[in-house]
């Protein structure tokens, strides 16, 4: 793994606000400061390939990235954007009854929850 490759999986790791690559870009550039933006789009492109970051790309807004890999849900702010981790088991009863119901071959889910952050419903 490239030392950029390195440095932007780390900085990402230590969020749990689901970046865009804007704002992976900016927490990068403090440790390297020569990297380009260019070079971190195209690597949390294949930081997510090769399945060691998720690509969330949620209710039309920006494409944000996840460190966590496991399978877990979101739930994003109508209002603001703010996507946060969802504390609960995963959905695999769903996914099997999908499995069964279906000819597909079920590789995976995205169950995206949707309400207003703690935040916005204090401004409001």
């Amino acid at each position: 793994m490239t030392q950029q490759r390195r440095v932007i999986l780390e900085e990402l790791q230590k969020l749990d606000s689901h970046p865009t690559a804007d704002e992976v870009y900016e927490r990068a550039r403090r440790r390297l400061p020569r990297i380009s933006l260019g070079t971190v789009y195209r690597n949390l492109e294949i930081l997510s390939e090769c399945g060691l970051i998720q690509k969330l790309e949620l209710g039309g807004t920006q494409k944000r990235f996840d460190g966590r890999v496991e399978n877990h849900c979101h739930v994003r702010c109508i209002r603001c954007g703010r996507i946060s981790d969802v504390p609960m088991a995963p959905l695999t009863t769903i996914e099997n009854r999908i499995r069964g119901a279906s000819d597909y071959e079920i590789i995976g889910s995205r169950l995206e929850f949707i309400g207003v952050c703690p935040q916005c419903k204090k401004e409001h």
